[in-house]
């Protein structure tokens, strides 16, 4: 199987690997589809009832009540849970 990435997310892939938590961009993709199918089976939602959730949060920020969300926090904090979830 062949994947064309967007050029940020050749970017998001190649700032992983130079970060040194990953090996390759093969090990950030195969990272990446794992917290998918963990977030899948947590959720356990229907995929219109996901897009609903979605909807209610852009209409959440259009109306002002959102807050900046921050790339680097999100992989810092996703980094975190990773090595508690591999420490037991």
């Amino acid at each position: 199987m062949e994947i064309t990435l967007a050029p940020e997310h050749e970017a998001l892939v190649r700032r992983l690997v130079e970060s040194g938590d990953y090996e390759n961009g093969d090990a950030v993709i195969a990272e990446a589809l794992r917290i998918l199918a963990d977030y899948d089976a947590e959720l356990g939602m229907p995929k219109a009832a996901v897009k609903a959730e979605i909807q209610k949060g852009i209409d959440q920020l259009d109306r002002g009540e959102g807050k900046r969300w921050d790339l680097d926090e999100f992989l810092t904090r996703a980094a975190e849970r990773r090595a508690k979830k591999s420490r037991g």
